[in-house]
């Protein structure tokens, strides 16, 4: 299943794929939000979320099994570019957001942001790495994949989906929900099996993983590739698939969820200032050309 198999609103049912970031934020504000605008937050009857119920509706519906193992078999190649990090940075900045705000910052602004607060904090340099490049793989929309395929909660794939996830209901119309090889507790996985054995959901999150997993440090490689799955990092909805070493390793992706949501802000960095800065961290964990 291929972009061409979509129509361009199926495609792109986002104004920009920013908005589901946005949504995350309204679901999980910060702890010092008033308690009833958390409530608030929760409310999804409102019509003004009409396009990201869409884009949950899709994701949903599309996001199976054997499509998962599709995407890995095509972009596992890494035969569509083959760019210095940097260049692959500004690659995703290509990535207009339609919704245009004047205060909206691109991509690699806000993605400096991130690692700024980071380094801000004191943590360390793969740490502040990871901050920076935790959203490299959005370039996928860039290769024509449907926003729902690069964005949005991930999930694991081959077991019942919980209830944990945003709009679970629409859930209903995967495949795999009425394919009794899946849609049990454990599905395809055993108790314990931890989720280096589980598949998830295809999005930026696997592919950067992928990309980067010989490079990086361990902590760095749970951040990435598992930032995006709210269900069990805010929920513990899979904790039955964990083992003791993910429960442990979640604790860097606890840490690093506040700076992913909550770090972003109208003032934009200089980015002449601090590419050097970011050039010479990038040389001293990434190889010199990646390949996408």
């Amino acid at each position: 299943m291929n972009a061409a198999s979509f129509t361009k609103e199926e495609i792109n049912p986002l104004h920009s794929i920013e908005q589901w970031e946005d949504d995350v934020l309204e679901r999980y504000p910060e702890a010092d939000a008033p308690a009833k605008a958390k409530e608030e937050f929760r409310n999804y009857d409102n019509p003004g979320r009409d396009t990201v119920r869409e884009f949950y509706r899709l994701n949903h519906q599309y996001q199976t099994y054997d499509f998962v193992m599709e995407k890995r078999k095509d972009f596992l190649q890494f035969n569509r570019k083959k760019l210095k990090v940097w260049e692959a940075m500004e690659f995703l900045n290509t990535l207009v957001d339609d919704s245009d705000p004047d205060i909206e910052l691109d991509q690699l602004q806000h993605l400096l942001q991130t690692a700024e607060a980071i380094r801000a904090d004191g943590h360390p340099d793969w740490f502040i790495l990871t901050g920076f490049i935790h959203d490299m793989g959005k370039v996928l929309c860039l290769f024509g994949e449907p926003q729902w395929a690069v964005v949005g909660d991930t999930f694991p794939v081959g077991c019942a989906h919980s209830d944990k996830i945003v709009y679970p209901e629409f859930f209903s119309a995967n495949p795999d929900s009425k394919d009794e090889r899946y849609n049990t507790k454990y599905g395809v996985y055993e108790h314990g099996c931890g989720l280096d054995n589980v598949h998830m959901s295809w999005g930026h999150d696997e592919y950067l993983y992928q990309i980067v997993k010989d490079y990086m440090p361990e902590p760095s490689l749970y951040m990435i590739r598992y930032h995006s799955f709210y269900s069990q990092h805010r929920e513990n909805a899979y904790d039955h698939l964990l083992n003791d070493h993910d429960r442990k390793m979640f604790d860097w992706v606890r840490k690093f969820n506040p700076y992913d949501l909550y770090s972003k802000s109208p003032k934009p960095p200089v980015v002449s200032e601090l590419k050097s800065y970011y050039e010479d961290l990038i040389a001293k964990y990434l190889p010199e050309e990646v390949c996408l």
